[in-house]
C-alpha cells in the first residue's frame, strides 16, 4: 500500500510543470522563512535537510545556523565553516560571519573573535567596537591610544564600545576632563541619558550625585530657578548647571539666555564659550537673530561638526557674506570641500566684490547633478540642458548581470516579496562591478519592476549619463491625469515621489507613510474628506490610483496654502505645513538659503533633492534648458500668525 502511494506520488512529481516545480521550491523558502520567525526549530531544521536547485536554498542552510548561533549552547563551529567555504564571498557568508563573531563576543572567545574579524568585508559599528574591545582584552595596548586620538570622534560610538571606554576610564587613561568633554556632548542630544553612564567612570570625588543630575536634565527651567548660591564653588556644580542650562537651550533658547544671563559670571571662561556655542547652535535651530553673536562669543572652543555648520547658516540666515565666510575657511579642509560650503563660499566672495575667486569656486563644483552643482553652474551663466548621454551597454554585459548569482538571488527574494533581503543581495552584487555592469544591472531592475534598484544603480555609474535610467517617469498613465487634474507641474510631481519612494508601490516608511507618494493614514483621511471622498479606507493607499490621486491632491492643497511656492510646499510635504511656514524669515528670503537653513536634516536634504530633481525631470520632459534658481525663486516673509 505504501510502495503504492510512493510511486504515485513520484509520477504525480515526474508530472509537474517546470513552474509547478518552482512554486513548491518558493513555498519551502517561505515556510523556512516563517519557521525562523516563529522559533520553529523543528520545521527548519527538516526543511534545510532537503536539497533543491532552488537559487534561494543557501537562505534556509543560513537561517538554521543563524537560530543555532541564537542559542545558549556552543557554535557549530565544522557546520558554520563548511558553510564558509561553500559560499565565501556571498552576502550570506558575510552575514554568518558577523553573527558568529557575535556570539564569540557573547562567549567572550576573543582569541576566535580575532581570528576571524578579518574575513569579514563590511563590519558595522557594533563590531568595530567589538574588535577593539577584543584586542584590548588579548592585551593589545594600542586600543588605548587608538581611543584616546578619537575620543571626540567616539561620542555617539554604538554602545558595544562602552565596554572599551569604561575599561579604560576606569583605569585612568582616560581624564575626568575627557569624560566631562563627553558628558556635554551626551547632555546635548536627543538621548541625554546615555551620560549616566559616563558620569559613573568619574572618580567618586568629581561626579555628581545622579539624582540630582537627572532633575537637572529632566526639568531644567525649575532647576536653575532654585540654583543655590554656591553652585559655582565646585566643578560639578558647574557642570550640572551647563547641563541645565544645555538642555533647557534645546527647549528654548531665549529661556535658557535669560537664566545664563543671571549666573554667567559664576562660570569660569572655557564654561561660557561652550555654553554660547551650545546658545549659538540652538538659535540657529530655531531661528534665533542672535545666533551669530553667540557663536562669536564662543571664540575658539572646540565645536561639533553640526555646530560648524550651523555656525556657517546662522549668518547664511541673515546674508552676512563676511561671516559666510570667516565660519566656511574655519571649517576643517574635508568639511571646506563639500558642495554647500564650496558653494556658499563662491556666493560670499562674490557678495563682497571678488568674483575670481568666487568664479573658481565655483567651478569646482559646477556640473555635478546635485543641488550645488545645477546653483554653481548658473552662477558661471549655465542653466542646466537637457542631458544627451547614455552609457552604452553590451550583449556580455547583459548576460554578466542576468547570471550573477547574487542578482538571480535578489530577483527571486523580490518575487516573494522579501524586499529587505533582496535590497542587501542587490548592493552587495553590485561591490566592484564596472560601469558596464552596472548598466545591464539597472535595466534588468527595470524589467522586473524594481525601480528603486534601478536609479540606485545607475547612480553608481559616470554622473553625467545614464539619466533615462538615474531619473525614470514610471506610471505617467496614472500620474499625468492627475497632475493635469490638479494643475501641478509634472516635473515636481515625479520629482517629489522619486524622493519619496523611488516609484516602489509597497513602499512604507517606518512612521507608516504609505505607496507611491508615501500618504500617511491620516494624511490621506484628511485629503479625502478635502475632496469629497466618502469612502476612504486607510487600506485603498495600497492601490496605486488612489494613493496618487491623495498624493497629488495633498500636493495641490498645501501648496495653495504655501503661496503656490514649491520649496516651501516641498518641506511641507515632508515636514508639515506649520513648520514650512514657520521657517520663513521677517523678510523675503532666498529660496536657496531658505533650503539650506531648514532646521530638520531630513527635511532639508529633500527639499533640495525634491527641487533638483524637478529641474532635471523638466529638462527631460520639455527638452529644453532649467534652472534650478528660477523654481527656487523667493520666499515671501511670514506673517504674525505664523510665528
Amino acid at each position: 500500500m505504501a510502495k503504492g502511494l510512493w510511486a504515485a506520488l513520484a509520477f504525480a512529481l515526474a508530472s509537474l510543470s517546470p513552474a509547478a516545480w518552482a512554486q513548491l521550491g518558493d513555498d519551502r523558502i517561505l515556510a523556512a522563512r516563517e519557521a525562523l520567525r516563529t522559533g520553529d526549530r523543528a520545521t527548519l531544521e527538516r526543511l534545510s535537510s532537503a536539497r533543491d536547485p532552488h537559487v534561494l536554498d543557501p537562505y534556509v542552510r543560513y537561517w538554521r545556523l543563524y537560530s543555532l548561533l541564537a542559542r545558549p549552547e556552543p557554535a557549530p563551529a565544522a557546520e558554520l565553516i563548511e558553510f564558509l567555504l561553500y559560499e565565501p564571498d556571498s552576502l550570506l557568508a558575510e552575514r554568518l560571519r558577523a553573527d558568529w563573531l557575535r556570539h564569540m563576543a557573547r562567549d567572550r572567545d576573543w582569541s576566535g573573535f580575532l581570528q576571524l574579524y578579518p574575513d569579514l568585508r563590511e563590519p558595522d559599528a557594533e563590531l568595530r567596537c567589538l574588535q577593539r574591545n577584543a584586542r584590548l582584552e588579548n592585551g593589545d595596548m594600542t586600543v588605548i591610544a587608538e581611543v584616546q586620538d578619537r575620543w571626540m570622534e567616539l561620542v555617539d560610538a554604538n554602545s558595544a564600545c562602552e565596554t572599551v571606554f569604561r575599561t579604560l576610564a576606569l583605569a585612568g587613561h582616560i581624564t575626568p576632563d575627557q569624560l566631562w568633554w563627553r558628558i556635554r556632548r551626551q547632555t546635548d542630544s536627543r538621548n541625554p541619558a546615555a551620560a549616566r553612564a559616563t558620569l559613573s567612570w568619574l572618580p567618586v570625588s568629581e561626579a555628581p550625585a545622579l539624582a540630582e543630575f537627572e532633575r537637572a536634565t529632566k526639568s531644567p527651567a525649575a532647576y536653575l530657578d532654585k540654583l543655590p548660591p554656591n553652585f559655582s564653588t565646585t566643578r560639578i556644580g558647574r557642570e550640572v548647571a551647563l547641563a541645565a542650562l544645555t538642555r533647557l537651550a534645546r527647549e528654548d533658547v531665549a529661556a535658557a539666555r535669560v537664566r545664563f544671563d543671571r549666573i554667567e559670571e559664576r562660570f569660569a571662561a572655557e564654561e561660557r564659550s561652550y555654553l554660547y556655542a551650545v546658545l549659538g547652535h540652538q538659535g540657529a535651530l530655531q531661528g534665533s537673530a542672535n545666533a551669530s553673536a553667540w557663536f562669536r562669543a564662543a571664540g575658539k572652543i572646540p565645536l561639533s561638526a553640526e555646530q560648524r555648520a550651523w555656525r556657517v547658516r546662522a549668518a547664511l540666515r541673515t546674508e552676512d557674506w563676511r561671516g559666510v565666510q570667516a565660519a566656511i575657511e574655519a571649517l576643517p579642509a574635508n568639511e571646506q570641500a563639500l558642495p554647500e560650503w564650496t558653494y556658499w563660499l563662491g556666493r560670499a566672495q562674490a557678495a563682497q566684490g571678488r568674483s575670481a575667486e568666487a568664479q573658481a569656486q565655483f567651478r569646482r563644483i559646477a556640473g555635478q547633478p546635485n543641488f550645488y552643482g545645477l546653483l554653481a553652474a548658473e552662477e558661471l551663466g549655465q542653466t542646466f540642458a537637457p542631458p544627451t548621454r547614455s552609457g552604452t551597454v553590451t550583449a556580455d554585459d547583459i548576460a554578466r548581470a542576468e547570471s550573477d548569482p547574487g542578482l538571480r538571488r535578489a530577483l527571486a527574494l523580490y518575487r516573494l516579496d522579501m524586499r529587505t533581503e533582496g535590497m542587501r543581495e542587490w548592493s552587495w552584487a553590485l561591490r566592484g562591478q564596472d560601469d558596464g555592469f552596472l548598466i545591464a544591472a539597472a535595466r534588468l531592475a527595470v524589467r522586473n519592476e524594481i525601480y528603486d534598484r534601478a536609479i540606485n544603480t545607475a547612480e553608481r555609474t559616470d554622473p553625467q549619463a545614464n539619466y533615462d535610467l538615474r531619473f525614470l517617469a514610471p506610471y505617467r498613465q496614472i500620474i499625468e491625469p492627475q497632475v493635469r487634474q490638479q494643475g501641478l507641474d509634472l516635473a515636481w510631481v515625479y520629482g517629489l515621489m522619486r524622493q519619496e519612494s523611488r516609484f516602489i508601490v509597497p513602499a512604507r516608511s517606518s512612521s507608516g507613510a504609505q505607496g507611491l507618494m508615501q500618504v500617511m493614514p491620516t494624511t490621506g483621511k484628511w485629503v479625502a474628506k478635502k475632496i469629497g471622498m466618502s469612502n476612504y479606507q486607510a487600506n485603498m493607499l495600497s492601490d496605486p490610483d488612489t494613493n496618487v490621486l491623495l498624493g497629488t491632491s495633498y500636493m495641490r492643497l498645501i501648496l495653495e496654502d504655501l503661496d503656490s511656492h514649491p520649496v516651501l510646499a516641498s518641506a511641507g510635504y515632508n515636514a508639515g505645513p506649520g513648520r514650512a511656514r514657520r521657517w520663513r524669515e521677517d523678510r523675503p528670503l532666498e529660496g536657496a538659503i531658505y533650503a539650506e537653513t531648514i532646521p530638520f536634516d531630513e527635511t532639508r536634504d529633500y527639499v533640495k533633492k525634491v527641487m533638483t530633481n524637478a529641474v532635471i525631470y523638466a529638462a527631460m520632459f520639455e527638452a529644453r534648458p532649467q534652472s534650478l534658481k528660477a523654481r527656487l525663486g523667493t520666499i515671501a516673509p511670514r506673517i504674525s500668525a505664523d510665528r
